[in-house]
């Protein structure tokens, strides 16, 4: 895997081919923006297009579009689909978290 690609695994692909079906769009757009107690959230939904500053990536035959300012924050990540009781959310194992915070919604660079 290139060190900077985003990957999927097969059950979060299904969930994006499951949304793409649904809602059209051309993948999966991964992104941060500055909240919580940690200072960064995940921003993930169906991309309608890119810019030409964004950076696209091919994981199980799915485009993964990613923002310039989140790269350097989500290189290496992979995303995950997990479906447990109640709850259904995308989940990341990102190599360049430090921390977290306590309810999981927030992260920190180091």
């Amino acid at each position: 895997m290139n060190q900077e690609q985003i990957s999927l695994t097969e059950a979060a692909a299904d969930r994006v081919r499951d949304f793409m079906r649904k809602e059209g769009g051309i993948g999966l757009r991964v992104d941060v923006r500055r909240t919580g107690c940690s200072g960064w959230a995940y921003d993930v939904g169906i991309a309608r297009g890119s810019e030409d500053s964004d950076h696209v990536f091919e994981a199980r035959g799915l485009k993964v579009i990613v923002s310039d300012k989140a790269l350097p924050m989500v290189t290496g990540t992979e995303v995950d689909f997990v479906h447990d009781g109640l709850v259904r959310e995308f989940r990341f194992r990102n190599p360049n978290v430090t921390a977290e915070c306590g309810c999981g919604e927030s992260f920190t660079i180091g």
